[in-house]
């Protein structure tokens, strides 16, 4: 099997990997990366080598995964893009998102690229998708070639998947972004077992040891505490959150510690992509068994939407919960607004329930704890460190040893790294090499090409 990491940049970013494996050239995400503006946000397409694409397998709809699909596709238009069932409709609102986000950082930024394309790519984009079920083999077939595809369920948000090639009774098992603990909204993954050739495993978690005791239950414990202890001392609390999934997951959550007694009723304010999206996710629950998530329970947390006229400083004359995105701050976002508002006063505090890349305003502040001051540059506004602000353990990503487990059981002959930071891929060297001395083990560069 040729493989290539297209994502020029490397670490976590624009997510693509082209694979050919005999006839077939097969293209596995096509993001774009969150850190970089413009062109060099995209994958380094060009490393393909002006190739014809055969499928073109999208693993979620996270825009590090998702966020370049339609300029490729629309090169591609012979492609079939494989996908699970709900990703069939979260992909396009996803994407129309991106296309309103490009267009006001042209204006901000002056990017003339921007938008790299428009709502006409995304509704030709549709037309290429094939819908493929989750744990259901398709067959693929070019001229006398053929090639077999199972898609399994890897937790981490709805739709997502791992993908698993079966061609010439050699199996290749790309893990995507995966998470095997049970969300409230989902269940866990549920991977191919081994044995197995050739392993691309995911290594995001890599650098994050989590003590024996934490469990994601017990951190959900520890946060509802926490919430509890602002609203009883008469303060509002920030929850970031990532629009699609994250957001869901804590509105069922904040829903059951509510009728369950161990959150008070109180006013609870939600903005952001993330609401729009609960439709989808209502759509999905009431067509497919692959998510548990109820609109109604909007109606039950009376949820309202947030008031525009934020002020730096001034804090919230309504107290209560405040859900928002994104969930890492970044600017010009409801979340980093209204945490401009709650940060300098003591009453108060700021829930992280997800990953904070460091350099985002969100990681910054975290990294901070012991700064007496916190400045929100894009408002101009040097703020009082004065809120509680706390970081709970429920990523979205597996921790790093269940994923090592997970990859000495498929007994794989080789294992690619991807999706984690130099860091993190490190630890999963040194772990899988002490693990496996008979797995070759590969930390690709970008653009190189392996045979592997």
């Amino acid at each position: 099997m040729k493989l290539i990491d297209l994502n020029r940049h490397g670490g976590i970013g624009a997510n693509a990997h082209f694979i050919q494996l005999g006839s077939f050239n097969i293209l596995i995400d096509a993001g774009l990366h969150p850190k970089h503006l413009g062109r060099d946000a995209l994958p380094d397409y060009a490393q393909m080598g002006g190739i014809e694409l055969d499928l073109i397998v999208l693993t979620h709809c996270h825009l590090d995964h998702l966020g370049s699909l339609p300029l490729i596709a629309s090169a591609h238009p012979r492609a079939k893009v494989i996908t699970s069932i709900p990703n069939l409709t979260l992909a396009p609102r996803m994407l129309r998102n991106s296309v309103n986000v490009m267009k006001r950082q042209r204006e901000e930024h002056g990017i003339v690229e921007y938008p790299l394309f428009l709502h006409r790519d995304i509704a030709l984009l549709s037309r290429q998708f094939f819908a493929q079920r989750f744990q259901r083999s398709e067959k693929h077939r070019k001229d006398s070639d053929e090639i077999e595809i199972i898609l399994h369920p890897a937790g981490h948000v709805v739709g997502a998947a791992a993908v698993e090639f079966i061609y010439k009774k050699r199996r290749i098992v790309f893990s995507g972004d995966v998470l095997f603990d049970a969300q409230r909204t989902l269940p866990g993954a549920q991977l191919p077992k081994g044995p197995i050739d050739t392993l691309i495993l995911e290594t995001t978690r890599g650098a994050t040891e989590r003590s024996p005791d934490t469990t994601r239950e017990s951190e959900l414990d520890r946060m509802i505490d926490a919430i509890a202890k602002i609203l009883a001392r008469g303060g509002s609390c920030l929850i970031p959150v990532f629009a699609l999934g994250r957001m869901q997951e804590m509105l069922k959550i904040l829903y059951e510690a509510q009728k369950s007694g161990r959150l008070p009723r109180c006013p609870f304010h939600a903005a952001g992509l993330g609401m729009d999206l609960c439709n989808y996710f209502d759509n999905i629950r009431s067509k497919s068994n692959l998510i548990n998530f109820d609109i109604r329970l909007l109606q039950q947390l009376k949820v309202k939407p947030l008031e525009l006229n934020l002020r730096p400083g001034r804090n919230l004359p309504k107290k209560g919960i405040y859900l928002l995105s994104s969930g890492m701050l970044v600017e010009h976002t409801p979340s980093y607004k209204t945490a401009a508002s709650l940060l300098p006063f003591k009453e108060n505090g700021l829930c992280f329930v997800g990953y904070c890349d460091p350099d985002t305003p969100g990681g910054k502040l975290l990294a901070g704890k012991d700064e007496d001051t916190f400045f929100f540059e894009t408002l101009d506004y040097l703020a009082p460190r004065r809120a509680s602000v706390e970081k709970f353990d429920l990523s979205g990503h597996a921790n790093r040893d269940e994923l090592a487990d997970y990859a000495v059981q498929s007994e794989a002959r080789s294992i690619v790294l991807t999706h984690g930071d130099p860091e993190a891929r490190s630890w999963f060297s040194d772990e899988l090499k002490k693990r496996l001395e008979k797995t070759h083990l590969l930390d690709p560069e970008p653009g190189v090409e392996y045979q592997v």
